[in-house]
């Protein structure tokens, strides 16, 4: 049975059985001749990212510290040293999500038995709890990558991205809800698992809300007391300036892991796929599935730090627990296997593929209907 005309890109060929089998012997082939590899290289850059971390966000928070007093003395120095505190408080914490945080929770590192680098009990710095990260990313987004219904990912819950959801006179409003979601992504990714909207139509009890909200409520409560109340308070009169620091460093962080993590998702090329169509689904469909869901940046090595490597979507979801700094070299690999079988390789700059996705919020606020596609989108030509 070929893929479906309507719902394939006309890059992407549809593959026999034999064919999808090979493409996926190859694909784990690449894992394995990466995985035993792995060693000193690998452990000697996690842990330079770690200290990365430390020391631009000591310097960071130093800076707007000295900044705040000493520009109450000399008012010229006040404004340079606040905004290259906020920069470098910034980059810590984009470091630590992306490069640090999400790979380590990950388990990328786990092989090197290091109980500050272990996946199951990391916890970053950020809103949301590693713990629900781990079940609403690292379980459900991974393993039902852009399956409509099972992939909370798609949308968030408030966007409508793909043409397939049913339009809701709600979505008139995504442009501006995009926009506020962007400014406090972390807040969003914080409350994702309890789904409030279960909450709001009674389909969760108030005992049942105040249980789950119970750990992240704790979490949410010692990052607003970190950020926005002890360091400010460190400045003693000059509380304010410290303050908008941390504010500024934190929408700083929020907006640059918004737009990564929706260039590697939401791009005009990529697909979603319904329940049906990972019934019975092989190792090569599930590439297939992986490959047809993500899309990566260009940019080189700096655009590949900064975006804890995501700039490598494709990568990261055929190999989520390979370690990050690996996926460049691996992607030439992958990227001549994919286009060898006639498989799209989704990849751009970071302003083409951001611009699809502004497309796609503007496009899909807008009235249509569901398009309707048949539901065994990935099995083989026969």
């Amino acid at each position: 049975m070929s893929l479906p005309r309507k719902s394939t890109p006309p890059r992407n060929r549809a593959l026999s059985a034999d064919e999808l089998d090979r493409f996926a012997v190859e694909l784990d082939g690449v894992r394995a001749r990466t995985v035993a590899t792995l060693g000193q290289r690998d452990a000697d850059y996690i842990r330079a990212i770690v200290k990365a971390v430390r020391y631009t966000g000591f310097a960071g928070r130093l800076l707007l510290m000295a900044g705040a007093i000493g520009g109450a003395f000399v008012p010229a120095v006040l404004v340079p040293a606040w905004i290259a505190g906020v920069l470098l408080l910034a980059l810590s914490k984009i470091l630590e999500n992306m490069e640090l945080g999400h790979n380590v929770m990950h388990g990328q590192y786990d092989w090197m038995r290091d109980p500050h680098l272990d996946g199951k009990t990391y916890e970053w710095d950020i809103a949301g709890t590693g713990d629900n990260w781990r079940k609403t990313h690292n379980f459900k987004h991974h393993t039902y990558t852009n399956v409509r219904g099972m992939d909370d990912d798609i949308g968030y819950g408030l966007l409508r991205i793909f043409p397939e959801q049913r339009w809701k006179p709600f979505y008139l409003l995504q442009p501006v809800i995009a926009v506020i979601f962007a400014l406090l992504f972390e807040w969003g990714v914080a409350i994702q698992d309890l789904r409030l909207g279960r909450w709001l139509f009674g389909k969760t009890s108030n005992a049942q809300m105040r249980k789950l909200f119970r750990p992240v409520g704790r979490k949410m409560a010692r990052q607003v007391l970190k950020d926005y109340v002890l360091f400010p308070l460190l400045a003693g009169p000059f509380f304010l300036p410290v303050l908008l620091g941390n504010v500024v460093a934190n929408v700083l962080r929020n907006l640059w892991t918004y737009t990564i993590i929706f260039c590697g998702h939401f791009t005009a090329d990529v697909e979603t796929f319904s329940k049906d169509s990972i019934k019975g689904e092989s190792r090569g469909h599930w590439y297939l599935r992986q490959l047809r869901g993500s899309s990566n940046l260009t940019g080189g090595k700096l655009m590949d730090l900064m975006s804890g490597n995501l700039s490598h979507q494709i990568e990261h979801h055929f190999y989520p627990d390979v370690p990050a700094n690996r996926y460049a070299a691996m992607a030439v690999e992958v990227r001549e296997i994919c286009e060898r079988y006639g498989q799209l390789y989704n990849t751009g700059s970071l302003p083409r593929q951001f611009g699809q996705v502004i497309w796609r919020i503007l496009r899909h606020a807008l009235p249509s209907r569901p398009v309707a596609r048949k539901t065994r989108l990935l099995h083989s030509a026969s």
